[in-house]
């Protein structure tokens, strides 16, 4: 597993580049305890209270923010929830999306019968909502750019993914994750493109999920400056 590479850091924060595969924060058992909070801690060993105040999938990479003391954390952590952190992502799509930009709205709910599988209810779901562009198209495949506006679990993945019916199953003996309950007049659909490697809601295999957090925009927790990073692809 790569080390962690800091981006930025202050007495007070640090910002790091995530690998793909590495945890945010420590899952169960002995063999998920190596995480980014685990390696901060050991990086910052004056740090404390909990760090994280966010998270990215494991097979997602990119730029996390994590406070050094219980105060900055806790400042993060009420500017995401506020949404007062500006987010994007680069993504490799499967195929060519109809639009070149726009805006994707879905109610997101946890399917409870096929964890940890997010499903698309337009009567019991969260509010979720992205912006996209394209940013580069080339045979079979395409380079979006997602601006997520809430923070919904596997949000950018269903968005990308969703077509309007059912996504593709991606593993045997699971089924496909499905919408539940007829949508409004209106059709609220998503990309219909997976992201490429995406083995709970893609088709096309690869080494990691095409899923990098490139840029994020914050108030210092300290100072309350406004803080832009940014982090290139590594696909």
């Amino acid at each position: 597993m790569p080390d962690l590479t800091v981006i930025h850091a202050t007495p007070r924060f640090v910002v790091i580049d995530k690998p793909a595969w590495l945890l945010s924060v420590p899952g169960i058992g002995p063999d998920k305890q190596d995480c980014v909070a685990s390696r901060v801690r050991a990086m910052f060993p004056a740090s404390r209270g909990p760090l994280i105040a966010h998270r990215l999938d494991m097979e997602t990479s990119g730029l996390l923010v994590l406070g050094l003391d219980e105060d900055a954390q806790r400042n993060l952590s009420a500017q995401f929830e506020n949404r007062a952190v500006a987010k994007r992502y680069v993504a490799l799509l499967e195929g060519t999306p109809d639009a070149a930009e726009g805006t994707i709205e879905l109610p997101l709910r946890l399917d409870v019968d096929n964890r940890p599988y997010q499903i698309v209810d337009f009567e019991q779901g969260r509010t979720s909502l992205t912006r996209f562009r394209v940013l580069a198209s080339e045979p079979g495949r395409t380079r979006v750019e997602f601006e997520p506006l809430t923070g919904r679990t596997h949000q950018l993945r269903v968005h990308a993914a969703f077509s309007g019916d059912a996504f593709w199953p991606a593993r045997e003996g699971k089924p496909p994750a499905r919408s539940m309950a007829q949508p409004p007049p209106a059709p609220r659909v998503g990309l219909g493109r997976p992201i490429i490697g995406d083995v709970l809601y893609g088709r096309v295999r690869a080494e990691r999920l095409m899923l990098h957090a490139s840029e994020l925009d914050f108030n210092d927790p300290g100072t309350g400056a406004r803080v832009r990073l940014e982090s290139g692809a590594p696909f």
